[in-house]
């Protein structure tokens, strides 16, 4: 009863903001004069579907996400585990403290640094090793690999944690070898943390448009297409766009939902 009224206000407010989005998107704008004609149509989402650029640009958004993430899962399983199970209690928190500590540095901070790594000319890599893969989407996957994969580590860490050590030691037991043991009794056990991960990694790659910008040079993903219709201002064609990665995450944890992960979170 007590959470129940502001649980429901942030329902309403969710929900309404989504509903004005719609709205938003269904209206549409006068060339001339940039007023918003507030007539309902299709017309925003008809030329998003009939442009091969927005086209182009939704699949390398969706393909940046997934790179991402996947990205960060194959980092966060061995650093988790060796978090949960392996390193001493001591050692343990000062690393859990070593996982978070980007999190307390400015975003854009972290971003321009690794405009400074990244840099073809003059960067630390061109410097150090004579080679930089510059600005592209190459880097752009790797910066936000980096910048989201502490939302990776913590919830899989978290899992190894709920893992009870007597499974594993039952497993080597009954002549389980290592690779067989993560495949029956670890993986199983942890894959809930690993979709609670992935939730955010995907979610947050899907909705950036300021790293792209950064480190990202030509590249361009849905954020930045649809700041910059925000800015022109066409906030119909704008609120069109950004339906699209409402439209793939909810599809995603749909998908996610049917094999049951979310209801072991």
């Amino acid at each position: 009863m007590t959470l129940g009224a502001p649980l429901g206000w942030l329902l309403v407010v969710y929900i309404g903001s989504l509903a004005a989005l719609l709205i938003t998107a269904l209206y549409t704008r006068d060339p001339f004069t940039n007023d918003i004609v507030k007539d309902i149509s299709l017309d925003n989402f008809r030329d998003i579907w009939e442009s091969d650029v927005y086209r182009t640009v939704t699949v390398r958004t969706v393909f940046v996400g997934i790179s991402v993430t996947v990205i960060d899962i194959v980092i966060a399983l061995p650093a988790a585990f060796f978090l949960a199970k392996v390193a001493t209690p001591r050692f343990r928190r000062m690393l859990v403290a070593g996982v978070l500590l980007p999190l307390w540095a400015s975003y854009l901070v972290k971003a321009y640094a690794w405009r400074i790594i990244l840099n073809p000319e003059a960067g630390v890599l061109k410097e150090t090793f004579g080679w930089s893969p510059g600005f592209d989407l190459r880097a752009t996957i790797l910066v936000l690999a980096y910048l989201w994969l502490p939302y990776m580590v913590i919830p899989i860490y978290a899992g190894f944690e709920r893992l009870p050590d007597s499974l594993l030691e039952a497993s080597a037991d009954m002549g389980g070898k290592t690779f067989r043991t993560l495949r029956s009794v670890v993986l199983p056990m942890i894959y809930p943390a690993v979709v609670a991960g992935s939730v955010f990694t995907f979610a947050l790659s899907m909705g950036d448009y300021i790293a792209v910008s950064i480190v990202g040079g030509k590249t361009q993903m849905l954020g930045n297409v649809i700041y910059r219709n925000f800015l022109s201002p066409d906030l119909p064609f704008a609120a069109a766009l950004a339906l699209i990665p409402v439209f793939v995450m909810t599809l995603y944890l749909l998908a996610i939902r049917r094999t049951g992960a979310l209801d072991s979170l």
